[in-house]
């Protein structure tokens, strides 16, 4: 059975073998890898120019107090240079071990991340050109999450909560994770300075 197996892929014919090119040599070739390179850099182009538009510049300055998120309006955000933050804030009444911890925050990141992408580019445009600062805090229980996020609301800052699948270590349905931000760091400070790191 095992001698079989062996035979059937390898031909033992001298005049049949095939000559083959090691792979490394195929893709550096000269022939293959400046076409290549020239429709990476035209996909490249087709897909970058139509975010930014033909004529800006990188550089786009972010509208004074305009946008949208959820249904609120984002005006904290000015132009006036100031550095954008994120916080996440964590529930410790939960007592979700560290692994658990961050996937939840990612969750969250990827949560708001796709909220303002299809409803504020310019937001997360600007906190993209900040580094993408975050915080990670700890509230208490949900009572003290759900005011957070109301006073957020109130605000105008983006906020996004994680509600869990209840897979691992916590209830199905359980608020683990409330996002504030991105807003300016005066803005999302007044809300959470007072809480613990993380």
């Amino acid at each position: 059975m095992i001698g079989s197996r062996i035979g059937r892929g390898a031909s033992h014919q001298p005049g049949r073998e095939k000559k083959t090119q090691p792979w490394l040599a195929k893709a550096l070739n000269p022939a293959s890898l400046l076409p290549g390179m020239v429709v990476g850099f035209l996909l490249g182009l087709w897909v970058e120019l139509p975010k930014r538009g033909f004529g800006s510049s990188r550089q786009n300055p972010v509208p004074k107090k305009k946008g949208i998120v959820g249904n609120q309006s984002v005006s904290q955000i000015g132009d006036d240079g100031e550095e954008l933050k994120m916080v996440f804030v964590v529930r410790q009444d939960l007592k979700m071990g560290g692994g658990k911890i961050a996937a939840q925050c990612a969750h969250a990141a990827v949560g708001i991340y796709n909220e303002l992408l299809t409803r504020n580019r310019a937001l997360l445009k600007r906190w993209e050109d900040c580094g993408q600062p975050k915080i990670v805090v700890t509230c208490r229980n949900q009572k003290e999450m759900n005011e957070l996020r109301g006073k957020a609301d109130g605000a105008g800052l983006p906020t996004y909560t994680v509600a869990d699948a209840g897979r691992t270590q916590v209830a199905a349905g359980s608020k683990t994770v409330l996002v504030i931000g991105p807003g300016t760091k005066a803005s999302v400070d007044t809300l959470t300075r007072h809480l613990r790191l993380l």
